[in-house]
């Protein structure tokens, strides 16, 4: 009897391992099969999918982040607005949003920038002090190493002029950009920031803890995490002295006291605008004054902030000895020196109970208002999509989630019940359609500082563009003031010519408190880094009278509505004589 169970025991241990063999064998084999269809789908996918799909993709991706409706392809049909109050109603389900141009996906964008995304995750971690050894300071470049230095957010010494560059940021790009504005050392941070000054940060650190491998430039070391690789790049500021943009901002009554008003004085016979300039650039000043023989640095104030200009005639002998005598008028220039009284930026440290947004149709200054805004406030501002280049220029909030609450205000250029609803009130930035039109067409088709070329203008392309976004400029603004619970009205123009006021308008609606030297400081670096660069067409007209037929139709319902919800109506300009 023993043996016979012996015997089916030893029968039941072979069947279990044979099981076990066989479950894990069918495992593997159905593992294989989902990695083979998984690579048919995405080699498939980036072939194109239909709308519908690319839509069910892009939900599923709302953790990541939400693309940029700007980004999308052309459209097949495009829903027309009504002319007249009558667009106001509640709009047809398949009229709610953005013409279906707008909507539809493009699947090699959204892999390609998840892809993007991921790496961005991967690239945050510091590198391994394993890896140190294989790195050097001193590639194709002319600084000289000084050494690694902590990063004191508090007390910042290199603070003149910041730069990012998340993927392609060097040694060699640093330096350059530091000579070029005049300054004495460049310090790298996180592989992918670079500052400059003219003053070494206080605390050395370990060699060892800058470990974080330059985005643009493997083996090479750009700081680490709170820690800078500083370089003095003296020896290319000769070379760089060419490139400088000296800027000269006018003529200007001198105030009484001169030494009271600017922190730094020269007084130098033969003295010339240059060594003026390089004088105050030393000194980390954005203004140099010339009254006479004497040079004076300093900023933009109260007592002396570059409002009232006069006649450019009455500084004409301001290098004689009896104009300097009298004292009365000074010239002033614009150093490459970055004012930096305003430039610290950071996330709320507290969740904003006020959940707002900027909302703007593209084209129509937004990149530019949150620039404003960020330095007024010191505070960064957030984004419904994710713009890397944007993040490159220094908009940390692209890559904060915009429910996070840790942004002033929110970008946004989408529209219908849904979207708008979620915000608890809005900045409402309208600029003249045939401005905006031209400008976001110029975005798409040469990034944001470029221009598009004549032949994108005459190209089909263009009246598709103008059928379809002249449309959605209206029924932007027409959305926002239909479903807007609280609004900030603000014309690009107004904003553009009377700066200081619009913009104290848009921080006290934001509930924040600034100074005065803090707004002269943003009026100072009111550009920013996103001014269109290049040649710019004279005398240039892409509107046919159709197009503009249908453009002025769109203003005048525009005006309406909002006269209608008792605001200022569009300025004069937009309106069709």
């Amino acid at each position: 009897m023993a043996k016979a169970f012996f015997r089916l025991q030893k029968i039941l241990r072979r069947t279990q391992f044979l099981l076990f063999f066989l479950t894990a064998a069918y495992l593997m084999a159905g593992s294989l099969l989902l990695l083979q269809r998984t690579r048919l789908v995405i080699q498939q996918g980036s072939r194109g999918t239909s709308a519908n799909q690319a839509l069910t993709v892009s939900d599923g991706m709302a953790g990541v982040g939400i693309i940029d409706p700007r980004m999308l392809p052309n459209p097949r049909h495009r829903p027309r607005l009504l002319v007249g109050m009558d667009a106001l109603q509640e709009p047809a389900s398949d009229q709610r949003h953005s013409p279906q141009w707008l909507v539809s996906r493009n699947s090699e964008l959204r892999q390609l920038r998840r892809r993007w995304f991921h790496r961005f995750i991967s690239d945050q971690e510091p590198m391994q002090t394993v890896g140190f050894k294989a790195m050097k300071h001193t590639t194709e470049h002319r600084g000289t190493y000084v050494g690694c230095f902590s990063d004191d957010s508090r007390e910042k010494t290199l603070k003149g002029a910041v730069f990012y560059d998340l993927r392609k940021m060097t040694i060699s790009h640093c330096q350059e950009a530091c000579a070029e504005r005049a300054y004495t050392y460049a310090g790298l941070a996180y592989g992918a920031e670079c500052y400059c000054g003219n003053k070494l940060p206080a605390t050395a650190s370990k060699p060892e803890e800058c470990n974080s491998e330059c985005k643009g430039e493997k083996g090479s070391v750009c700081g680490g995490v709170n820690r800078l690789s500083v370089y003095r790049v003296e020896e290319l500021r000769a070379g760089a002295r060419q490139r400088r943009n000296v800027i000269y901002r006018g003529c200007f009554r001198a105030p009484e006291n001169l030494t009271d008003t600017f922190p730094a004085s020269l007084i130098q016979p033969n003295l010339t605008v240059e060594m003026c300039s390089e004088f105050c650039s030393k000194k980390e000043f954005p203004l140099a004054v010339i009254r006479g023989w004497e040079c004076y640095c300093g900023y933009p104030t109260g007592r002396f902030s570059l409002h009232d200009g006069t006649d450019g005639l009455l500084c004409s002998g301001t290098h004689n000895a009896s104009a300097a005598a009298e004292g009365k008028y000074c010239l002033v220039y614009q150093t490459p020196v970055q004012d930096t009284r305003c430039t610290d930026r950071k996330f709320l440290t507290t969740k904003s109970k006020v959940f707002v947004a900027l909302s703007s149709f593209p084209g129509a200054g937004n990149t530019w208002a949150r620039h404003l805004i960020e330095h007024a406030t010191g505070y960064y501002t957030g984004s419904y999509y994710f713009d890397g280049a944007l993040y490159n220029k220094g908009f940390k909030g692209e890559k904060d989630h915009w429910r996070s609450r840790r942004t002033i205000c929110v970008k946004t250029h989408e529209s219908g019940k849904t979207e708008i609803e979620m915000f608890d009130s809005a900045i409402l930035l309208i600029r003249n359609p045939y401005k905006s039109l031209m400008a976001e067409f110029n975005r798409k088709y040469a990034g944001h500082l470029g221009y598009a070329t004549d032949r994108n203008w005459k190209s089909k392309e263009w009246p598709d563009f103008v059928n379809s976004y002249a449309s959605w400029w209206a029924s932007h603004v027409l959305d926002w003031l239909k479903y807007g619970k609280r609004l900030l009205i603000i014309h690009y123009e107004d904003l553009k010519q009377s700066l200081i006021p619009k913009l104290k308008e848009m921080v006290e609606f934001l509930n924040m408190t600034v100074t005065e030297d803090r707004l002269l400081c943003v009026e100072n670096n009111r550009d920013g880094n996103f001014k269109r660069s290049g040649a710019k067409q004279k005398d240039f007209e892409p509107f046919t009278q159709e197009m503009k037929d249908l453009i002025n139709r769109y203003i005048l319902t525009v005006d309406e509505a909002l006269r209608r919800r008792n605001f200022t109506g569009l300025p004069r300009e937009y309106v069709p004589r």
